[in-house]
């Protein structure tokens, strides 16, 4: 199998996370690794488009030549490769929680830090636009102010004691808002995350996949 990324994009920094603390955890997940440059365009080559009509990353491609190009049915097709141990949880209700604080992380922060790095300095050239990224801005605090609430007893991860899919998307949207020079504001008025985010970027896990 194949995982097509790029570096600091927030997607398949996701699933490169989870795949490193999935094997990280006694998991044996082995991919071949297609680095396609987005500043360059590659994403927009036809040889590219041909795995993902939508251009994006990552897309993982099997073996016999098929693709998964979203990250969490990517996540979701190891899980059932892989179902021990468990990225989401040991029962329905630790998975359910699980799966709600990561579409907080995604849909609610990650989507709001990268409209504002695509309206103000994209990577991929996408022309400036004030009026989405101060939307943009004015959309993250109420995600940060609930997850640095849930961090707030000192837990080590989102859910406790180990880490789960919500862990991986929330550092990758923040590795993204490092790299776009999103000033979050995490020491002043989110130290829980703060705290979180020191923690979790000293772990050798996380130092295989994250570069800032």
């Amino acid at each position: 199998m194949k995982l097509h990324w790029f570096q600091v994009a927030p997607n398949p920094t996701k699933v490169r996370l989870y795949v490193a603390e999935k094997n990280h955890a006694g998991a044996a997940i082995e991919l071949e690794s297609v680095v396609v440059k987005l500043p360059k365009g590659e994403q927009r080559s036809p040889e590219f488009l041909s795995k993902n009509p939508f251009g994006g990353l990552p897309v993982l491609e099997l073996d016999d030549g098929s693709t998964i190009v979203e990250s969490l049915p990517i996540i979701d097709f190891f899980e059932e490769l892989h179902p021990q141990p468990s990225l989401w949880g040991a029962d329905a209700r630790s998975r359910a929680r699980a799966r709600e604080l990561e579409r907080i992380a995604d849909v609610r922060l990650l989507s709001a830090v990268g409209r504002y790095i695509h309206a103000t300095r994209s990577p991929v050239g996408l022309p400036p636009n004030p009026a989405i990224a101060e939307a943009a801005a004015a959309a993250w605090p109420q995600p940060l102010v609930y997850l640095n609430d849930v961090l707030a007893d000192g837990r080590e991860f989102l859910c406790g004691s180990a880490p789960t899919v919500g862990d991986c998307t929330l550092q990758g949207a923040l590795q993204f808002a490092r790299f776009g020079e999103v000033k979050l504001e995490l020491e002043t008025r989110y130290p829980h995350i703060a705290r979180w985010d020191i923690a979790y970027r000293e772990r050798d896990v996380a130092r295989q996949v994250l570069t800032l």
